[in-house]
C-alpha cells in the first residue's frame, strides 16, 4: 500500500502542477482540473485506507468461529461432528467398577475386537473439555445428582459412576446405599461417594407419565394404562437434587404399548385410538408443566437426552449387526420423531432445559452395541451400548455443562 499511495500522491502533485504551468490547452483545462481532483481524491481515499484501519470492509462469514477458552459451548453445537480415533481411551475398566452391569460389559462377555472403545466425538467446530476427574468429583461434592428414564437412563448413570471412580482412591467408599444389586428389576438405586458426600442416583421411568390400573368397562384387551396427564407417583423424590438428567423414547413403540395390552388415558377417559406420537407430546407437555411446577432453576440444572439411535436390521427390524468399525453414513439415523418433540417442547418451556441432542452422534456408531455380547448371548441387542462406550461421551458432554456457567465452559 505504501508504493501504490505514494504514486497517487506524486501523480496528483504532477497532474496539478503541469495544469498551472501550461495555460495553452485552454479548452481541456477543465477535464485537466477534473482528472488531477479525482487523482487526488484516488490518492488520499488510499492513504485513509492505509491508516485508519477503521475504514477497512468487514469480512463476513457463515462459519462459527473457533472457540478458545471460556466461549467453547456457546460458539459450537457440540452435536454436530463425527467420531475420531483415540488411543487414550477407553476412561475406564468395566471390569474393575461393581456398578458396570455384566449384560453391558462386552469385553467381560466375549468380545474380542476392542477398537469400539477408541472413538472420541469431535465436534465440527470445537472440542470437547479433556475429562478431568479431580475437578468434577470436587465441583459434585455436596451434591445429588439424579437420572430418570428407562434402561439407556441406567446405562448412562452407570458409566457416569465408572467414570468418576477413577478418581477415587478408596473404591470401598463408593457403594449402593441400600445394597441393591444393579439389576433391571430395581425401580430405584442410589450410589453414594462417601469421601465426597455425594449421591448420584437412578429411577425407573421409562414413559415418565404415571401407570394405571385399568378402568372399568374397559375392552379385555386393556391391561394397562398410561395416564398421559400425570407425571410418575414417584417424581416427588426427583425434586431434591442439584442435576436432573431425564430420558424417554425406546418404549413408546407399538411392541412395548398396545401389543402388551397399554393403552393411553387422559383423565378418566381411556384413549384407545390415540397414536403414539400423539401420546408422547402429552406426556412430555405433562413433564414439562411438572417442571416449571416443581422444580427450583436456582438450585437444579434439568437435561433431557433425545432417542439414542439403535440399529436394528431386517423386514422386521430384528436382525442385530454389529459392525467393527463406526459407520460411514447414518442411513436415516440421525433422525428421530422422539427427538424432534423432545426438543420442541423444550423450546416452549419458561424453564431453562439443557436438550442432549445425541441422535445425531450416535447414528455412526453401529459398532458399539452389546449385540451377542450379553449376558445372554442368545439374544442380539442393537439397543444397548457397550460399557465402556458411546454413553461415557454423553458424560464427557454433560460433564462440561455441569462445569460451565450460563453454556459458558471453562478450562
Amino acid at each position: 500500500m505504501r508504493p501504490l499511495f505514494k504514486r497517487g500522491v506524486s501523480f496528483a502533485h504532477q497532474m496539478v502542477t503541469d495544469h498551472c504551468k501550461v495555460r495553452v490547452f485552454g479548452p481541456f483545462s477543465g477535464f485537466t482540473v477534473i482528472g488531477s481532483l479525482f487523482a487526488f481524491l484516488v490518492a488520499i481515499t488510499c492513504a485513509c485506507l492505509f491508516v485508519l484501519p477503521i475504514f477497512e470492509p468487514a469480512i463476513y462469514t457463515s462459519e462459527i468461529p473457533k472457540p478458545s477458552g471460556s466461549n467453547l459451548m456457546r460458539t459450537c453445537n457440540v452435536f454436530e461432528g463425527s467420531w475420531i480415533p483415540e488411543e487414550s481411551y477407553p476412561l475406564y475398566n468395566a471390569s474393575q467398577c461393581p456398578f458396570a452391569e455384566r449384560g453391558f460389559n462386552c469385553l467381560a462377555n466375549g468380545r474380542r475386537d476392542r477398537g469400539y472403545t477408541k472413538w472420541r466425538w469431535k465436534p465440527r467446530h470445537c472440542d470437547i473439555p479433556q475429562f478431568d476427574v479431580s475437578a468434577i468429583l470436587e465441583y459434585l461434592r455436596g451434591k445429588r445428582v439424579v437420572f430418570v428414564g428407562d434402561s439407556l437412563s441406567r446405562t448412562q448413570w452407570e458409566s457416569f459412576i465408572c467414570m468418576l471412580m477413577t478418581g477415587v482412591e478408596d473404591k470401598r467408599s463408593v457403594y449402593e446405599i441400600y445394597g441393591n444389586q444393579i439389576t433391571k428389576q430395581v425401580r430405584f438405586l442410589s450410589v453414594g461417594f462417601n469421601s465426597y458426600n455425594l449421591k448420584v442416583d437412578f429411577y425407573r421411568s421409562v414413559f415418565l407419565a404415571q401407570p394405571g390400573p385399568v378402568p372399568k368397562h374397559a375392552p379385555k384387551r386393556v391391561k394397562l394404562t398410561i395416564r398421559l396427564d400425570k407425571l410418575d407417583d414417584i417424581s416427588k423424590e426427583w425434586i431434591d437434587s442439584d442435576f436432573l438428567i431425564f430420558n424417554s423414547g425406546h418404549w413408546w413403540t407399538p411392541t412395548k404399548l398396545f401389543e402388551m395390552g397399554c393403552y393411553f388415558q387422559l383423565g378418566g377417559s381411556l384413549k384407545l385410538g390415540m397414536p403414539i406420537a400423539s401420546a408422547f407430546k402429552t406426556a412430555l407437555n405433562t413433564w414439562a408443566s411438572w417442571v416449571e411446577s416443581n422444580v427450583n432453576p436456582n438450585r437444579t440444572s434439568v437435561f433431557f437426552r433425545t432417542f439414542e439411535s439403535s440399529h436394528w436390521s431386517g423386514r422386521n427390524r430384528n436382525s442385530c449387526k454389529v459392525t467393527r468399525r463406526p459407520s460411514s453414513k447414518t442411513h436415516g439415523r440421525d433422525k428421530s420423531s422422539i427427538s424432534d418433540t423432545i426438543m420442541k417442547v423444550a423450546k416452549q418451556m419458561a424453564f431453562p432445559v439443557r436438550v442432549l441432542h445425541v441422535t445425531p452422534m450416535g447414528a455412526f456408531r453401529s459398532d458399539a452395541h452389546v449385540g451377542p455380547w450379553s449376558n445372554n448371548p442368545s439374544v442380539p441387542d442393537c439397543s444397548h451400548w457397550c460399557l465402556p462406550g458411546v454413553p461415557d461421551m454423553w458424560n464427557e458432554i454433560l460433564f462440561s455443562y455441569m462445569l460451565s456457567k450460563n453454556g459458558e465452559i471453562f478450562q
